[in-house]
């Protein structure tokens, strides 16, 4: 059969949040007393997204909304897209259960109106109010089954434990059950020794791999993997070569410090098998996927460590990027020298496996 580079699918867009529009969609009591500014509804990334100045590449943040997306996914070649949010990405850091159950609700709503609704080729990765983990798993429920949504969104930072602690287990359990996607992403800043740092590109630049990279440490370690086999986790926007560096790191890190576990709580390797080969494994049965990028160098080589299943090709648009710049990377992508095989599944074959995308409904669209 003849590879299809010419599909696309977006694994990492994003959509800027209509605080006006979210109000409506917050139960009563709450939208009374809206509508609620957007940094109202969700807390701060970080402590230099306001308070800062720095430039930002010409056409990036690019305020699109439907019409501007459908017009970027047509000019870029892009078939379909996962929108994940941009001021909600702090939503972790909700420290009201009340106000997190809340708005996520009505950010979901919002997004399958505005987005979803609107055209089949926008899938909107849910909100789940993590600060109640039995909340959490009704509202994934719902987001899944009543609204289509491809899965939810979970926040690599602000949370009181990390990803593998086992009061979220039962979100883990529901994802899998609903055969559906949790994508861990990264982009808020707070607590991972960058609080201090005076200058952006820094913190960007560290925080966005720093915490997928303690999730994936935390989901991996505690054995999420094997107490729910049916589990898919993307980590998102962070690059490939945090993945790499885990896999080297934890491996060398587990042969010289094997932690004693009686109860079989933690990570059950194979008789043989280390670290590294047990987390190929998850990649090459489905279970782990990665974000990547069209200008990353490390792409190949990860391809070649960690084979072609993982990998999701991801425009982060429209952030630090615009839409000459997203079409250079998707060519970047097809000139490396990946099988074209490899290609097709970074390109969109993966992303179908990761989301439940159905290209022949996005040929119809």
């Amino acid at each position: 059969m003849a590879t299809d580079l010419e599909t696309i699918i977006d694994a990492d867009g994003h959509l800027f949040e209509d605080a006006e529009g979210i109000s409506e969609y917050m139960p009563k009591g709450y939208k009374e007393r809206g509508p609620f500014a957007e940094q109202k509804l969700f807390p701060p990334l970080d402590h230099l997204h306001s308070a800062s100045l720095f430039e930002l590449p010409p056409g990036s943040f690019e305020r699109s909304g439907t019409e501007g997306w459908k017009s970027f996914m047509s000019s870029a070649g892009i078939s379909a897209t996962v929108l994940y949010p941009t001021s909600a990405l702090a939503y972790g850091k909700i420290a009201s259960i009340d106000w997190a159950i809340a708005v996520c609700r009505a950010y979901n709503e919002w997004v399958h109106s505005a987005y979803m609704s609107v055209d089949p080729r926008f899938k909107g990765m849910a909100l789940i109010p993590m600060q109640d983990p039995a909340a959490a798993v009704k509202e994934l429920r719902y987001a899944v089954e009543e609204l289509g949504m491809p899965g939810a969104m979970l926040p690599s930072t602000g949370l009181k434990s990390h990803l593998g602690s086992p009061e979220y287990w039962p979100i883990y359990e529901e994802a899998e059950r609903l055969g559906c996607a949790l994508g861990v992403h990264g982009g808020c800043h707070s607590g991972m020794g960058l609080d201090h740092m005076n200058i952006y590109p820094a913190v960007h630049g560290l925080g966005h791999p720093f915490g997928i990279m303690i999730s994936f440490a935390g989901i991996l370690m505690n054995g999420i993997y094997d107490k729910f086999p049916g589990v898919k986790i993307g980590f998102l926007e962070g690059g490939v070569s945090w993945f790499l560096l885990c896999l080297e790191r934890l491996a060398e890190s587990w042969a010289t410090h094997i932690p004693f576990d009686p109860e079989s709580k933690y990570i059950r390797l194979r008789d043989g098998e280390s670290i590294f080969e047990y987390a190929i494994r998850q990649t090459q049965e489905g279970r782990v996927f990665v974000g990547c990028e069209g200008g990353e160098f490390a792409l190949p080589y990860a391809v070649k460590v960690a084979g072609p299943e993982a990998f999701l090709y991801s425009s982060d648009f429209p952030h630090e990027v615009n839409r000459e710049s997203v079409r250079h990377e998707i060519e970047e992508v097809l000139e490396t020298d990946m099988t074209a095989a490899e290609k097709e599944k970074i390109l969109h074959k993966n992303a179908q496996r990761f989301y439940g995308f159905k290209v022949a409904e996005i040929a119809e669209a």
